[in-house]
């Protein structure tokens, strides 16, 4: 494996070594599931059935705004056979506090979200028992089956709850008997009166936030951790975020197709989706709305996985580097201590904030920091793919320089209106 301090030309001759083995299934598969959680379905779903088929380019522009985030990441990695956080902390202090900060007070807080994302459906399904005992079982079996770092196990599971979306959410669009010329229509660009904050949360808010960031760690875990694998890298992440992409585009057609032409409107947040579910057994048959909330489920749940794996990985490798441990040190790995540490912090304290429903000055922290965590990873990865830290035949070219930094612009414009958002409540009781 690659050591952090070994010279460009050395990983460059990787290059000539044996030619790497494909795999199906590829870290790529598990970003992209990670970060198309409910409430991504949500947003999409919310601008199909506002504004039709016109915003599906700004959806596909998020594929390919994704797929940039996350090969500049993985490029990273490979190229320079270093973390991410490595390459943040050789910015300078500031990029390690803020994200030290970051990546404690967000886990407290996702982690009441996403256990409660996940048990809502579960809720839909079976209403006799209470959200908080569904939310609490969702913790604990993604600690279980992420605890030990078996990351085969840990990327089986994601491929199947992967398929899982793929027959419910995929399906319930193809049910709709979309308008293919309306489809059409909506790849050509306008931005309808009233769309603009729509149409860049589409473009850039869907699809995931640190976890774009874990994609290296996870490279790291495939056994792809060396320039050899650039092709297979760049291939796998590229098909990730397509798929990806058809679940975006699936759930805008839905939109589109019942409720935008009906008038129909949803219950706001991620009770839209159960609301959805009733919608789809009305119109195709009772059996389309567990099948659909099944969906919803495998949804919730991959990005449960996926943080618990992921981000676990980005903070083991945050404590060991700032304790200066040596690279091989168990502690900084998959399942050694601080792994394991953090899928604690993941799991019980946030389980107190589903018993008092969330203080609100942990949300307005929650949702401050998250605002801030998009343009930090659009900028810093342009400052670092185009340093002496990367070996020159892996910076980044013009052309990605242009999409990087109209992508940081788009993220700085859509994190001040979230942190305005997130501080509104205490500006208004101010």
């Amino acid at each position: 494996m690659a050591d952090k301090d070994v010279t460009p030309q050395a990983l460059d001759h990787e290059l000539t070594q044996e030619r790497p083995r494909w795999r199906l299934v590829g870290p790529g598969l598990v970003v992209a599931a990670t970060g198309i959680g409910a409430g991504d379905l949500v947003a999409t779903l919310v601008a199909g059935s506002k504004f039709g088929y016109t915003l599906l380019w700004a959806a596909v522009l998020g594929v390919v705004i994704k797929i940039v985030l996350v090969e500049g990441a993985g490029r990273w990695s490979l190229a320079t056979g270093r973390t991410i956080f490595d390459g943040w902390k050789s910015l300078g202090a500031w990029a390690s506090v803020y994200f030290g900060i970051y990546i404690v007070v967000w886990g407290f807080s996702y982690g009441a979200a996403a256990m409660s994302s996940s048990a809502l459906p579960l809720v839909a399904l079976f209403p006799q028992v209470d959200l908080i005992w569904f939310a609490i079982a969702m913790g604990l079996i993604g600690a279980a089956i992420v605890w030990l770092g078996k990351y085969k196990t840990f990327e089986y599971v994601i491929a199947v709850l992967v398929g899982v979306m793929f027959v419910t959410i995929v399906g319930a669009a193809a049910l709709t008997v979309p308008n293919l010329g309306q489809i059409l229509g909506g790849l050509v660009p306008r931005i309808p009166e009233g769309s603009i904050l729509y149409t860049l949360s589409l473009a850039g808010g869907v699809g995931g936030t640190i976890t774009l960031a874990a994609y290296g760690y996870w490279l790291k875990e495939k056994g792809w951790y060396a320039p050899r694998w650039m092709k297979v890298m760049r291939i796998d992440n590229a098909m990730a975020y397509v798929i990806s992409g058809v679940f975006v585009v699936s759930m805008l057609i839905v939109g589109a197709e019942l409720l935008y032409s009906s008038g129909n409107t949803l219950a706001d947040g991620e009770g839209g989706l159960v609301d959805l579910a009733d919608v789809l057994a009305a119109r195709y048959g009772e059996l389309m709305a567990p099948l659909f909330l099944v969906g919803f489920w495998a949804s919730s749940f991959s990005s449960v996985l996926g943080v618990w794996n992921g981000v676990s990985l980005m903070f083991a490798d945050f404590v060991a580097t700032a304790r200066g441990l040596a690279d091989d040190d168990p502690r900084r790995r998959s399942g050694g201590t601080y792994y394991r540490a953090y899928i604690l912090w993941l799991t019980f304290p946030p389980m107190l904030l589903l018993l008092l429903d969330k203080p609100i000055a942990l949300v307005v922290a929650y949702g401050a920091l998250g605002s801030l965590f998009m343009p930090f990873l659009a900028i810093t990865l342009l400052i670092l793919m185009n340093s002496s830290r990367v070996p020159q035949r892996w910076r980044n070219k013009p052309l990605t320089n242009v999409v990087l930094g109209l992508v940081a612009l788009m993220f700085v414009v859509l994190g001040v209106q979230q942190l305005v958002e997130a501080l509104a409540p205490v500006l208004g009781g101010a």
